[in-house]
């Protein structure tokens, strides 16, 4: 009978006590459980009893049976006082068969009631084996990109080997007497290997971007001279394809400084061979300026323009991924794996900065990108913006550069602009031919069929015999069909 009584005292508690809102909690997905400063349970919901695999009331029991590891289970006192209140903290549950499992929960007073105690527990053992699982995932992936890393740096270093050797014999075979024909196949192969080489070192430097494995040598070097070295290595291709070409460095800028020149080299030489790649004619333009410095570091601005083909802008988000290109006939079309620009925009967070493109169809594209680089001791730069171009330096391959109005002239056809850049580059295009140097007349007739895009269809169907001719190396057909094309202009 005092068993009895003792039981009926605990469930009338609630109705006299307990906060507002305990009995609409019956339903609740977390556990709650409310006992008195000596440990004895008053109350537990449904998810406390369900989860806690107790078939009877749980009411009557100590707190302790539950959390064990917390809670003393002392007759005169559960603990509380060693028991953190008011704050989430990782807690072990007790199941009424001993099998226990990780909860998240607190401890909170009664506002209306201080010696009784309500704790709130939430099973977390769902998320513990999902954090795992994902810990699981994580080291898998990583242990992944390493086998993968690994293999495209071997393979990469043995695809180089082969292609070095037949470049090196390819190069002493060019210096023995032949025919025309003969070298002009070695010619080819030299070009081929030089590409492969190219794609070669651009995955090796992509898979060691993507390992994280990619670091940056720090060096002093003449910035003045690495900007010549850039310039010298692409005017001969800009001058082939008529276009101009104009460098252009604040003086502004200190003679030496502290950074990766072999990285910065490698993002304007690949800006600067895309520039060549898409633009048929008008020019090409590098500038260089300081634009902050911070202590002994300084940004530099690279500005490379162009005005070639030109980027949609729905299409300007494909440009940074890797093994991409804005569409697929641009692959079919110029060429490439479509990591260039991805590299570069990596190298370029890499060295603090961030690169930009702005574009716009048929009206050319500029691409701009910043780095951070160290201040020599004893050389200080002046800060520059972009806009401020009165000071600068120029230096330009000869020739006179269609501006504004005139570049939307030139492809349109029949207007002065568009005649005379058809003429002189048809010249350059006989003249190729002439030479049975066909591969650069292909070249020029790329640039021609830009020309005439615009054109009447005889005069596009004219284009197309023209270039079916080139294709051939029929001389007599290109010259046929050069004559007629002249007669339109």
């Amino acid at each position: 009978m005092e068993a009895r009584g003792d039981e009926m005292e605990a469930r009338a508690l609630p109705d006299v006590d307990f906060p507002d809102g305990i009995f609409p909690v019956e339903e609740a997905l977390e556990i709650i459980l409310l006992f008195d400063r000596m440990g004895k349970i008053c109350y537990a919901n449904g998810a406390a009893r369900r989860k806690l695999k107790y078939a009877d009331d749980m009411c009557g029991r100590h707190i302790g049976d539950v959390f064990p590891g917390t809670f003393r289970q002392a007759k005169d006192s559960a603990g509380i006082e060693d028991v953190t209140l008011d704050e989430m903290q990782n807690l072990v549950a007790y199941r009424s068969n001993t099998t226990c499992f990780p909860v998240e929960g607190r401890v909170i007073r009664s506002s209306k009631c201080p010696d009784m105690y309500i704790c709130m527990a939430h099973d977390i053992l769902e998320k513990e084996f999902l954090s795992r699982e994902i810990e699981r995932i994580r080291e898998e992936s990583q242990e992944a990109m390493k086998v993968k890393s690994e293999f495209v740096a071997n393979v990469t270093h043995e695809l180089r080997t082969p292609v070095n050797g037949i470049l090196g014999n390819v190069r002493e075979m060019l210096e023995w007497e032949m025919d025309g024909r003969t070298e002009k196949y070695l010619h080819l192969i030299e070009r081929c290997c030089g590409d492969m080489n190219k794609i070669i070192n651009n995955i090796l430097d992509f898979s060691k971007l993507e390992a994280g494995k990619f670091n940056l040598e720090m060096r002093k070097f003449h910035f003045r001279n690495m900007i010549e070295y850039v310039k010298g290595t692409h005017t001969n291709r800009m001058n082939e394809k008529g276009l101009d070409f104009f460098v252009t460095v604040s003086p502004l800028i200190p003679e030496s400084i502290i950074g990766d020149e072999l990285r910065i080299v490698q993002i304007l030489n690949n800006l600067l061979s895309n520039a060549q790649k898409f633009t048929a004619f008008g020019k090409i333009t590098l500038e260089v300026f300081m634009t902050a410095q911070v202590n002994d570091r300084m940004e530099l601005f690279f500005i490379v323009s162009d005005t070639g083909i030109g980027i949609d802008e729905a299409d300007k988000d494909k440009l940074f991924q890797s093994f991409s290109q804005v569409d697929a006939s641009i692959s079919r079309k110029y060429g490439g794996t479509g990591l260039g620009l991805n590299i570069c925009k990596q190298l370029v967070e890499l060295m603090g900065g961030r690169i930009e493109v702005e574009s716009e169809k048929n009206k050319g594209s500029h691409f701009s990108f910043s780095i951070w680089a160290g201040v020599c001791e004893g050389e200080t730069g002046t800060i520059q913006k972009p806009d401020e171009r009165r000071d600068l330096k120029v230096s330009s391959t000869p020739g006179v550069s269609p501006e504004g109005d005139d570049q939307e002239n030139i492809r349109k056809f029949g207007t002065r602009e568009n005649k005379e850049n058809l003429k002189k580059i048809l010249s350059k295009l006989i003249l190729c031919v002439e030479m049975e140097n066909w591969e650069k007349a292909e070249m020029f007739m790329e640039t021609v069929r830009q020309l005439t895009e615009e054109a009447p269809r005889e005069v596009k169907r004219v284009t197309l015999r023209m270039k079916m001719a080139l294709q051939k190396e029929n001389y007599d057909k290109v010259i046929a069909e050069y004559e007629e094309l002249n007669s339109f202009l």
